[in-house]
């Protein structure tokens, strides 16, 4: 089983467009949140990720847009209500278990963390290693990760909407991860 992982997406349609068709054929999709902006609305992401069935969690971003100060007003400008609903709707963790592997899918941290920006270098990054799986699937820093913790993987496929500042600019990127084999890899858009 082939899993495409996407994150951070920010409205960016064509970027996300650009990553399917490099993932190739996969089994799933898995969209670890802020698909949106907390200004900012995309149908086209929405509907993309609907109609792939892909397992979405909402993001901070999203949460802004749906429930932030003036929400009302911009969702009705610039929304269909279904597709509102569905975003909605979407959990901001979930568990899986997939090929015998115990999933644990969040946005930024498996704890409690007022949506921290924990990455490898960050002195917090051992607490994924306390998460009940065997993987643990997050985004939120826009920094790609392929890291074991002990016997955990700790996968983030960076972000394909703004990317990660690197000496020649921002590279977006997604991540592949082969369950039977329990591996994943980093691909770059840019």
């Amino acid at each position: 089983m082939l899993v495409g992982i996407v994150s951070d997406i920010h409205c960016q349609a064509g970027a996300l467009a650009v990553a399917l068709e490099r993932m190739g054929p996969i089994d799933r999709l898995f969209a670890l949140g802020d698909i949106i902006d907390q200004s900012r609305f995309s149908a086209e992401v929405v509907r993309t990720l609907r109609a792939r069935d892909a397992v979405v969690l909402r993001g901070n971003h999203d949460e802004s847009f749906l429930c932030g100060p003036g929400a009302a007003a911009r969702r009705a400008a610039v929304a269909e209500q279904d597709d509102l609903t569905w975003l909605e709707t979407r959990p901001d963790r979930a568990a899986l278990t997939l090929e015998g592997k115990r999933l644990l899918l969040v946005h930024s941290t498996p704890w409690p963390s007022d949506h921290a920006y924990v990455t490898p270098a960050h002195p917090l990054f051992p607490r994924f290693a306390e998460a009940d799986a065997d993987i643990v699937l997050y985004g939120h820093t826009h920094e790609p990760v392929v890291r074991r913790l002990g016997g955990m993987l700790v996968v983030n496929p960076g972000s394909i909407g703004h990317g990660r500042p690197t000496d020649t600019g921002f590279v977006r990127s997604f991540a592949l991860l082969d369950l039977p084999k329990g591996e994943a890899r980093i691909v770059d858009l840019d």
